[in-house]
């Protein structure tokens, strides 16, 4: 069951956004970014997962343009809403419109319905259906003629688990390359977005003279790009995730170099400095639809060469998504971090050109890894070949 943990994460957030609002210390304070991160924990793994469970897997990068509209939108529009409110309506407005997100997030979760909830319809042409005499249908008889009676198949031993598939879940998931590959990429992900909030609005202020309003706006350059999400995701379903997770971060590449132009203050580079911003934005829509749907192919992939139920009754897709959200959790604490440092030492520019080489270092192992192996793949095609010209 979803719903549950859901509301408790929700909670979990009603109780941090009350401390954060009236806290008067600095304990408060971090006991409140505690339940706000614990809170984030609960929402990331279980929606997800649930999303997993609810959509069907050739669409799945679909869907995920959609989680990937909401986040960066939150991401970037929070501190443009927050910037606004703080304006007109002092402190207590920005806390007013948490406390309503809250309030319709609590009616959202409540009017959910999960997909095992939902009624079961089984039409039958011939008529209602015995329970106790369920009529035949071409499948049934197929399993009984490929299965003549029960005692022989019950006097078939049951094939005992390796060592390794005895391990927890994580440990299997951990183990695979393809989704390491896929961790390190959201960890990239995250750092890269959230760099902006320690040096974009200082870069702004000390550049352009720009106060809370106009930094927030300009976070705008980087959220409307990702409204062509889901159609990245839908392609991404049709031609894999491959080309599109390397090209969004080949592309993000030259264009965090790019903004160590933007030095002074002028028209034009302000229109620079947007279109640099505009482009990232972009190149973060054109990866991460894929990247989140590519955890769940590789759930799947690795349930399918173990044993039936040996990742339990629902699967993997919660515990590999709680490792997605540990590798996005640290990148948006590296992200700050590293960006603030850099350039608090170095300057705007050495900050981004790092970022771009970062971003650039990504795309190999996207290339190699993400649809499976790249090798593995062309050698299946070139034995898929020799077999058809034999044929």
């Amino acid at each position: 069951m979803r719903r549950l943990p859901l509301l408790l994460g929700l909670a979990a957030l009603l109780g941090a956004t009350i401390m954060l609002n009236v806290a008067t210390s600095v304990a408060v304070f971090v006991i409140g970014r505690l339940l706000q991160g614990i809170s984030a924990a609960v929402v990331w793994v279980v929606g997800l997962a649930l999303l997993a469970d609810t959509v069907p897997r050739e669409m799945l990068a679909q869907y995920m343009g959609y989680v990937s509209l909401g986040m960066t939108s939150g991401f970037m529009l929070g501190p443009l809403l927050g910037g606004v409110l703080y304006e007109r309506t002092g402190y207590n407005g920005v806390w007013a419109l948490c406390y309503a997100f809250i309030g319709l997030d609590f009616v959202l979760r409540i009017v959910l319905v999960e997909k095992k909830d939902l009624p079961v319809s089984t039409p039958d042409e011939n008529g209602p259906v015995d329970s106790q005499h369920p009529p035949e249908t071409k499948e049934s008889s197929t399993e009984n003629a490929a299965l003549p009676n029960e005692e022989s198949t019950l006097s078939q031993p049951t094939p005992k688990k390796t060592w390794t598939q005895k391990l927890p879940a994580v440990f299997t998931l951990l183990a695979s390359r393809r989704l390491l590959v896929a961790l390190f990429a959201s960890v990239v992900q995250a750092t890269l977005i959230a760099s902006f909030d320690s040096i974009l609005p200082l870069f702004v202020n000390e550049t352009f003279s720009w106060g809370s309003l106009q930094s927030g706006i300009l976070y705008l350059t980087v959220v409307i790009p990702t409204l062509v999400s889901p159609v990245i995701g839908y392609l991404g379903d049709k031609y894999g995730g491959r080309w599109f997770s390397a090209a969004g971060y080949l592309l993000a590449c030259p264009m965090f170099v790019l903004l160590r132009l933007v030095n002074h203050n002028s028209i034009r580079q302000k229109v620079l400095l947007i279109v640099l911003l505009v482009f990232i934005g972009l190149a973060m829509t054109l990866s991460f639809p894929v990247i989140m749907a590519e955890i769940t192919h590789i759930v799947a992939a690795k349930e399918q060469s173990r044993p039936k139920g040996s990742y339990g009754k629902g699967g993997a897709y919660a515990q590999a998504y709680g490792l997605f959200n540990m590798a996005f959790a640290l990148g948006t604490l590296v992200g700050p971090i590293w960006a603030g440092l850099i350039k608090q030492d170095y300057g705007w520019g050495t900050a981004t050109w790092t970022l771009g080489l970062l971003s650039g270092v990504t795309v190999v192992p996207c290339l190699i890894w993400v649809d499976g192996s790249i090798r593995k793949r062309r050698m299946k095609r070139e034995a898929r070949a020799e077999t058809e010209q034999a044929s």
